[in-house]
């Protein structure tokens, strides 16, 4: 029908009709409008469509009953339900309806014939559907026109090569394309039928001029051919034999190339883009570079929906965040540093002297390595909030790295990324964190590693600390070398012991003592103090914690080396005025003794050396814990029997070694020391050691346990402000002991006022703080005599006259002119 419509146009010259189907003149003025989704309907095409739309349907039930044309026109937004003239484009093609099936209750399907081109002037009806008043649209360009006719021999041409490249269409195609003779309905049939957008063949239906129509229409059948030939080249490249992932490659392939060509890239391709970037920016080694480069290849290739393309990408993306080149600048300013380690702790000297030597040394030499140190020191005595105090001093990223209960060696190196979920080790994951290459990096409780059957993490370390290894470290995930020797170690450790030997002596040891009462008065009042009240939302002048208070709290409510249990008491004391301001009392609490009972509670500790040495058979010893020193009485007491020794108290094999040597100096010595010589023959000896519930052991309580015996043998009390430590032997030489200063810093906190060490200790006292040395006088001893002369509150000897004069006289008169010897220090 279309055809003969053509057929029966007007001679040449003549202006053509719109579009062929209907003249300008029978056009309503009026129309009602059928709003289209998702297509263009061009004049002389023929349209099935499917409609349920309430109003459509009216708009069906009218036109058909009064056998009415209907307008139909392009929304311009498809999920639009009920379009008003906004939503509407301006062009559309006069239809008439040729057949109408009813599919179901208010659903129907009906074929439409294009007409005309028309334009919509302005709606003049929404309900029960729209009306629209229109104006013919009329293209008066002569068909004889030579650019016409060469521009209708292309389109015809171009027509025919891109049905040739489309094999599932008709062969028919051909044919009808050849049929028409009218240009108009050429370029109309040829953009109804083409794949392109739907703007762009609104653009073709909106554009009147027949010149202009059929160049956009050449434009969009080219656009339309090379696509397809590209399409058949990808077809030809990657034909055979073809498993399920490889169709899904080729697929995506043919959708990358059509991508590209039309200009339209996908999130994938752009991230894809984005991340070879930041390896670009990332300042990568040459070797990482390369092999990141590589990755990046090998991930373009695989699909998004594999599971190895999620593996890969992980990969890149932590080579691309990790720090390669990106440092901190130091901030080399001695008294800047100095001044900021002074304000954040007090006392800890050696190690302010060692970051200060530091500085200076990196600051005449600017490629030093990062130091590895490691701060031992019982708990609470500020060995994690030092190392984040030097960061600030030096003007560096700070990251703590907790080892504590770490027990797979992959935690320190990484998992293999053939595992699922792998991740790199913590090193790597904390220079992600810190961001450069130089922070300050804290490795907090290294003592507190374990091994397992998983590996020894420790052993993982050993490179880590290393300086000659540790700018080539290698983690399993990376699978690449990195450098670790800018980085500024600092382990924390609360005992050596549990440390191996190859990995302590990769670090720099630097030992943190306990505080003394002066020092912890002094923390207490530049650092605890201030911060509690900002913590509990006190003003300075709503509480007043004088020094004797403080050192109330210290004595009788802590015992410890560091301060940790002194903070919470502090803020147990803010917490309880904190009570009354809130309640409305505004005037200054000034605390008293009697305040402390009532918010902390009775008394905790308290001193209880004279107490416990008024008989008889105790005496005071030092031990060393992992929490600090400790003081350590020894409990002696006979009883009928024959002759059997008792130790009691969970003691180890060295400490009951240390009681048999003393029991027999004691004997071997008993007439010297006025002891008759069968006391063991119809008595029993037990020595208890309290708190029963503690294990001990270890050789230095053995001067304590002679003179707790020579204390009860001979019935000479033991001065109650003497403590001692020593190890025994036979023959009355008294031996070097660990510890000392951990000791004596708790003898200092427990009131003691006389310590008793071994001659070889004396180098020892170099370490211990000032007050110390102040409050305590010290005495050595290289004999077992002298210990008794300067721990028991009157001497034993001389009973014996001046029997003995051997070995036993030499000791005596040895004895005799090293009393002098005792030290205040």
């Amino acid at each position: 029908m279309a055809d003969k419509e053509k057929k029966s146009a007007p001679a040449a010259a003549a202006p053509i009709p719109t579009s062929g189907l209907m003249s300008k003149d029978e056009i309503p003025q009026v129309l009602p409008i059928l709003p289209l989704r998702n297509s263009v309907f061009f004049p002389g095409g023929v349209l099935p469509l499917a409609v349920g739309r309430a109003k459509t349907i009216a708009l069906i039930k009218d036109a058909v009953r009064d056998d009415q044309v209907i307008g139909v026109v392009t929304q311009r937004r498809a999920e639009e339900e009920d379009p008003g003239a906004a939503d509407l484009h301006s062009m559309g093609t006069v239809a008439r309806i040729v057949k109408l099936l009813k599919m179901g209750e208010d659903n129907y399907s009906l074929v439409v014939q294009g007409l005309a081109r028309f334009r919509v002037v302005d709606l003049v009806q929404d309900q029960p559907y729209l009306k629209a008043r229109v104006e013919a649209v009329e293209d008066s360009t002569p068909i004889d026109d030579v650019e016409i006719e060469a521009l209708g021999i292309n389109l015809k041409k171009l027509a025919r090569e891109v049905i040739e490249l489309m094999p599932e269409l008709p062969a028919a195609a051909t044919e009808l394309v050849e049929s028409i003779t009218h240009p108009g309905h050429l370029a109309d049939l040829s953009a109804a039928n083409v794949d392109v957008p739907i703007e762009e063949k609104q653009a073709v239906l909106e554009t009147v001029g027949l010149k202009a129509r059929m160049k956009l229409v050449l434009e969009l059948l080219n656009r339309k051919r090379e696509i397809l030939k590209l399409s058949s080249k990808i077809d030809s490249q990657v034909k055979g034999e073809m498993s399920k992932t490889q169709r899904e490659y080729y697929l995506r392939q043919q959708l990358k190339a059509i991508k590209e060509e039309l200009g339209e890239m996908g999130e994938e391709e752009e991230e894809l883009d984005e991340l070879g970037e930041k390896i670009k920016k990332a300042g990568m080694p040459a070797d990482v570079e390369k092999v990141a480069q590589k990755e990046l290849n090998r991930l373009k290739t695989i699909p998004a929906a594999s599971s190895e393309y999620t593996v890969a990408r992980t990969y890149l993306d932590w080579l691309a965040e990790v720090p390669w080149s990106r440092k901190t600048d130091d901030n080399l300013d001695i008294e800047n540093a100095r001044a900021i380690l002074e304000t954040d702790h007090y006392d800890l000297e050696k190690v302010k002297k060692r970051i200060l030597e530091y500085l200076a040394v990196r600051k005449l030499k600017s490629d030093m390595r990062g130091p590895i140190l490691c701060f031992v020191g019982p708990p609470g005595v500020g060995k994690t909030s030092l190392g984040q105090s030097i960061a600030r001093a030096i003007g560096r990223k700070f990251v703590r790295l907790s080892l504590g209960g770490v027990r797979d060696e992959a935690e320190i190196r990484g998992h293999r990324r053939t595992y699922v979920g792998a991740l790199p080790g913590r090193i790597i994951q904390s220079m992600k964190k810190a961001g450069t290459v130089n922070p300050v990096m804290m490795l907090d409780e290294i003592d507190k590693l374990g091994a397992d059957f998983r590996g020894d993490p420790s052993a993982a370390l050993l490179e880590v600390l290393d300086p000659e290894q540790n700018n080539s470290f290698s983690d399993h995930y990376l699978d690449v070398q990195y450098d670790l020797s800018k980085v500024m170690f600092i382990a924390t450790a609360n005992l050596l012991d549990p440390i191996p030997p190859a990995l302590r002596d990769r670090m720099e040891i630097l030992e943190l003592p306990g505080y003394t009462f002066e020092e912890k008065i002094q923390i207490a009042q530049r650092h605890l103090i201030p911060k509690e009240l900002r913590e509990h939302g006190l003003a300075p002048d709503q509480i007043q914690i004088t020094e004797d208070i403080l050192i109330k709290v210290i004595m009788s409510y802590t015992r410890e080396a560091g301060v940790r249990n002194l903070e919470r008491r502090v803020a147990d004391i803010c917490r309880a005025v904190a009570v009354d301001v809130a309640s409305g009392k505004a005037e200054k609490r000034a605390l008293s003794e009697k305040d402390l009972e009532s918010m902390l509670g009775p008394e905790k500790f308290w001193s209880e050396v004279a107490e416990r040495t008024e008989v008889p058979g105790v005496a005071t010893g030092l031990a060393w814990t992992a929490a600090g020193g400790d003081l350590l009485f020894i409990e002696a007491t006979r009883m009928p029997g024959k002759g059997s020794l008792t130790l009691t108290g969970q003691l180890g094999d060295v400490m009951k070694e240390s009681a048999q040597a003393a029991l027999s100096y004691v004997r071997s010595n008993s007439e010297a020391l006025g002891i008759k010589g069968n006391f063991l023959e119809k008595q029993d000896i037990h020595v208890h050691f309290p708190a029963g519930a503690i294990p001990k052991d270890g050789p230095s309580a053995g001067v304590t346990i002679f003179t707790a015996l020579t204390s009860l043998l001979t019935g000479i009390r033991v001065r109650g402000d003497v403590a001692m430590t020593g190890e025994v032997t036979l023959r009355g030489l008294v031996l070097p002991v660990g510890g000392i200063k951990e000791k004596v810093l708790a003898a200092h906190r427990a009131g003691i006022k006389r310590i008793i060490l071994p001659e070889r200790n004396r180098k020892d006292l170099l370490d211990v703080p000032e007050q110390a040395k102040k409050d305590i006088e010290f005495v050595f001893c290289s004999a077992m005599d002298e210990v008794l002369k300067s721990a028991l509150e009157s001497q034993p000897f001389g009973k014996a006259g001046g029997e003995g004069e051997g070995e036993e006289g030499g000791r005596k008169k040895k004895a005799a002119g090293t009393e002098e010897g005792a030290v205040r220090a």
